[in-house]
């Protein structure tokens, strides 16, 4: 059959499908909503991942399909349910027809009231019909315009790493970078002021001139040159004006609920960092293992410590190398490599940077201070990866000076502000050490 718009058969089979397609839309629901339920732990992993390593690039992905998760599970969710009541409408009206309001006997006002706002059953059928339809395209709709917005944001990430950039030329940085920047804020501006008024700067001659060109480098940046047709047979009916008004305040009000929590104590939350009297699971090896998270600053092996040793695991954190840097500038190399690299750059080490790796160590060992209680250890750390793969100093205290009961594990690290050097607390972990007397004998 001939796929030519103009072709009468082409449009009869259109006219079959569109009725037919609440079976697709069904099967489609179905295996969408029982592959998101199967993919949004990875994801939230891999957003725990992208944060904990400090990754911009990955994060921005990362919360770009946490967004579009929700949204295609919610808008999913509602669409089945709508979709089984019309199913189910549709049943009941093979069963009993219309609505028969004499034989409902109401007094004369009920009856005008609700034959005024009932209305017949096939008006309600057709009406859940036409939302039915409706939030399925919507569905796939918000998640283009989602991707659009992390493209955006993508881009004034990319400029502003480029203009902060020490090596950048100022020529490139004053003539490329921040023009390209200024035009994104502009193009950006009018390109929602347009959205949320429903094309009014394309409905205006005056605005033509140079609304265009910023519309016409948008549909690029946006990618709505994907699915422009669908917004414009979206906006072309009341129904769709309407709705286009009530999606965003919609999403924020459930927004809003979802981020409405309740409180059982004035002091003490579900999320509190270690110290003396709060024991966070993140800063203890086996419950980040029970409970597939990430060590938060530093973690030792578990809360209660038998053996005559504590492992420590202190995290590298993006500052870190910075540190390294302003401590031993000899450190730092001539191109900083950290970014985004080529999958065919080689990043193996070179024999001068194997050899420094060993003055790299030393001056990280010089920046921490571990102690329990008041007892000081000097690190002496290697580098290591723990069971989540993160990156990090791994070194063991002696506890043989350390008496049964309650400790605190501090991690200092030395830290800088302008030319003044100081001792900052990293984290405390408390944990309870009794001898493992089997071991000693």
């Amino acid at each position: 059959m001939s796929n030519n718009p103009q072709d009468e058969r082409f449009k009869k089979w259109l006219d079959i499908l569109q009725q037919e397609s609440w079976q697709l839309e069904l099967i489609i629901s179905g295996f969408a909503i029982y592959g998101l339920f199967m993919i949004i732990d990875p994801i939230e992993l891999g957003n725990l991942q992208a944060q904990n390593d400090g990754n911009t690039y990955k994060i921005f992905l990362m919360q770009g399909l946490l967004v579009s998760w929700y949204i295609l599970t919610i808008n999913l969710i509602g669409h089945v349910i709508l979709r089984g009541l019309w199913i189910g409408a549709i049943g009941l009206r093979y069963v009993s027809g219309e609505i028969d309001y004499d034989k409902l006997a109401y007094s004369p006002k009920f009856t005008r009231h609700l034959m005024k706002r009932v209305g017949s059953f096939d008006n309600y059928v057709a009406t859940l019909e036409k939302y039915c339809s409706i939030i399925f395209a919507v569905t796939f709709l918000l998640v283009f315009y989602l991707l659009g917005l992390l493209a955006i944001a993508f881009l004034f990430t990319l400029l502003g790493l480029w203009i902060d950039k020490e090596d950048t030329p100022d020529w490139v940085r004053y003539g490329v970078a921040v023009p390209a920047l200024l035009f994104l804020v502009f193009g950006l501006f009018l390109t929602f002021f347009d959205f949320i008024t429903q094309g009014w700067l394309k409905k205006k001659k005056w605005t033509t001139w140079f609304y265009y060109p910023v519309y016409w480098i948008f549909k690029y940046i946006t990618l709505s040159f994907l699915y422009r047709p669908m917004v414009y047979n979206f906006l072309d009916t009341k129904f769709g004006k309407r709705l286009s008004l009530i999606i965003v305040p919609l999403y924020i009000g459930i927004t809003i609920l979802a981020a409405t929590g309740f409180s059982t104590s004035n002091y003490l939350e579900e999320e509190m960092s270690s110290n003396y009297y709060i024991a966070n699971s993140d800063n203890y090896a086996d419950l980040i293992e029970v409970n597939n998270s990430f060590a938060d600053r530093a973690a030792i092996p578990s809360k209660v410590i038998s053996d005559p040793y504590l492992s420590v695991f202190v995290v590298y954190g993006s500052t870190v190398e910075d540190d390294v840097f302003y401590f031993n500038e000899e450190l730092k190399p001539e191109e900083d490599r950290r970014g985004i690299h080529s999958a065919f750059s080689d990043g193996t080490l070179s024999w001068s940077e194997r050899r420094d790796l060993k003055d790299y160590i030393t001056t990280v060992e010089d920046m921490y201070t571990l102690s329990i209680d008041s007892l000081a250890f000097k690190p002496e750390f290697v580098f290591s990866q723990n069971l989540q793969r993160q990156l990090g100093f791994e070194t063991f205290l002696d506890l043989q000076k350390v008496s049964n009961g309650k400790h605190v594990l501090k991690v200092q690290r030395k830290d800088h502000r302008r030319d003044s050097v100081y001792m900052r607390t990293i984290i405390q972990i408390p944990f309870w050490y009794y001898k493992n007397n089997s071991s000693n004998d």
